[in-house]
């Protein structure tokens, strides 16, 4: 009989430690997955890794002259994850960053996380594009009147310094921008 309770209390204390393991267990894995920023590009199933370059999101810095050293064109968006204008850009952001992974470099900064990050950039509004063409030159548009461009030269040197847009603008529009910057399909 004494052998029989201690079975039944070793059971009782057993199962409730095992299911408890079990969720802790769950949870790790759950929330070690959730962590984990993806590294590969799975939209065209490869197992590529991508250059933290051509990532969107800026959060560190911003090395102007090593991503005009890829000799491709960029766009570096400067906006907030809580304006709603900036929210509409987004996914356009994200497919151009996808679809033009090593042909263009489409860049994001949150200024109200990173403020610091755009320190040096004419933006007085979000989202504001900076636009730099293939060659690292701030982008001069075949024609300025197509759309809204705005832009800045040097105070000292009177050389044209920066080109950007101010406000949302379309996939359609980036990508014809981004082709007259110079653009390899």
């Amino acid at each position: 009989m004494i052998m029989k309770d201690k079975k039944s209390i070793i059971i009782k204390i057993a199962v409730p430690v095992l299911v408890l393991c079990v969720i802790a267990g769950i949870w790790v894995v759950k929330n070690s997955l959730k962590a984990q920023p993806p590294i590969t590009n799975n939209s065209s199933n490869s197992s590529k890794q991508i250059n933290p370059d051509f990532a969107l999101d800026v959060k560190k810095e911003i090395d102007l002259e090593k991503l005009k050293s890829y000799g491709v064109p960029i766009i570096i968006d400067f906006g907030s994850d809580s304006c709603i204008p900036c929210q509409e850009m987004a996914p356009v952001l994200e497919e151009l960053n996808e679809e033009l992974q090593g042909k263009a470099i489409v860049r994001f900064v949150d200024v109200w996380k990173y403020q610091s990050l755009a320190e040096g950039y004419p933006i007085s509004v979000i989202p504001t594009q900076v636009l730099f063409d293939a060659k690292g030159n701030p982008y001069t548009p075949k024609d300025a009147n197509a759309i809204a461009l705005k832009m800045y030269s040097s105070k000292d040197t009177n050389e044209h310094a920066f080109t950007t847009h101010e406000g949302g603008v379309t996939k359609k529009e980036l990508l014809a921008m981004l082709k007259e910057m110079g653009l390899k399909e």
